[in-house]
């Protein structure tokens, strides 16, 4: 808890801050007030009375990041789903893959870390204050510098995604902050741990309240889940090796809400891989290609938001959607036809108008053509819902 602590000593006007050796890297974190390590009361006294002053604790400077090892030039095939995937790089965007076992979906959602943007200084403070609160920063490595990806199993209760405990602290959603946070098996996890997530995914933070008061942590993520699209895993498979009956495929996929899945960006089937995928031998696309061409779309984005307090498009407000998503007739008339056919909401409009924009993006386009809009309106179509 020492960074949010020495963060608002600085605010203060505090200059100077003892705190326990141990903790010392963290607290030059602040990038304020001088740090004095402490290893015993009795040094701080001899401090204090002059008989030995403690050397400032030099300030913590950040060296590279430790990489993964997970890229994408790992995976065989699926490039729909890899594109699928860049686009929610670069946009920040909400994803969810539906494809029967084996098929790469888990493989796939823990290498997209590998193509998203470094984290900048501000955002590393933010998150680094949330793992600081839950003692999880090292005298070594006291600041997070790589964006987290949190992968919690089904069975985890409500208060251990959103945070809780009679002294509130941070649960998965917040530990996701700036990063991704993966749901596998998405049907398996209780209907009101994932409804409770509606409200943190449209705020991007989480009140926890209690008797004594109430604590807001942030928790700006990106949501990626996975499922299979039926109990079996192999509805809708040519295979033709799905045990399940139509009413128990309903069953299984209604225990996905419309108003979470209303939150959800880009849904995409991921198919079986085939046998001629895995024979392949020339190398799939690194994921440092793929980062390149995020990093360009999030440039732009970066320029449009420069007098905003948003960063990426799948954060834009619906008078920033109007503002930033305009369509000339024929996108407008693409729009108005998917909209009356697919039965849309209001909100899976704006999603999809802002995935529209950040496919337009990455193409390097100032303004929505029909291929950005038709690309985005094919994400929304799956029999789950509009």
């Amino acid at each position: 808890m020492l960074l949010p602590m020495a963060l608002a000593a600085k605010e203060a006007g505090i200059r100077t801050l003892f705190v326990p050796a141990e903790n010392a890297a963290e607290a030059t974190l602040a990038r304020g007030p001088e740090v004095i390590p402490v290893s015993s009361i009795r040094q701080l006294a001899e401090h204090l009375n002059g008989e030995r002053p403690i050397a400032p604790e030099p300030l913590w400077t950040p060296g590279g990041g430790a990489a993964t090892g997970l890229d994408f030039q790992d995976v065989k095939g699926q490039e729909n789903v890899k594109r699928a995937l860049e686009i929610a790089a670069a946009g920040g965007h909400n994803v969810l893959l539906i494809g029967p076992p084996g098929s790469g979906k888990s493989m796939l959602s823990k290498r997209l870390p590998s193509i998203l943007p470094d984290m900048t200084w501000e955002e590393s403070l933010e998150v680094s204050k949330v793992y600081s609160a839950l003692g999880l920063l090292t005298r070594q490595e006291p600041l997070v510098q790589r964006r987290p990806f949190r992968s919690p199993h089904h069975t985890i209760s409500s208060a251990g995604l959103a945070g809780g405990g009679s002294n509130p602290r941070p649960g998965e959603i917040s530990m996701a902050h700036k990063g991704v946070l993966f749901l596998d098996e998405l049907p398996e996890f209780k209907k009101d741990t994932l409804d409770m997530m509606r409200q943190p995914l449209e705020d991007g933070q989480v009140t926890i309240s209690r008797v004594s008061g109430a604590v807001t942590y942030p928790s700006e993520f990106m949501l990626v889940c996975a499922m299979n699209p039926c109990k079996c895993g192999w509805y809708g498979d040519p295979s033709g090796r799905c045990i399940c009956s139509q009413a128990a495929v309903e069953a299984y996929q209604s225990r996905i809400s419309g108003p979470l899945l209303d939150r959800i960006d880009l849904i995409v089937e991921v198919p079986a891989v085939q046998y001629e995928d895995l024979r392949r031998k020339d190398p799939a696309e690194a994921s440092e290609t793929i980062r390149q061409r995020v990093n360009a779309a999030r440039d732009r984005q970066h320029q449009r938001f420069q007098q905003a307090t948003v960063h990426c498009n799948a954060r834009m407000s619906p008078a920033q959607t109007q503002l930033f998503c305009t369509l000339d007739d024929g996108c407008a008339r693409l729009m108005k036809a998917a909209f009356q056919s697919m039965g849309l909401t209001a909100r899976s409009y704006d999603r999809i108008l802002r995935v529209a924009r950040t496919i337009a993006d990455l193409d390097g386009s100032a303004e929505i053509q029909p291929q950005h809009l038709a690309e985005a309106i094919q994400y929304r179509t799956s029999n789950l819902g509009a």
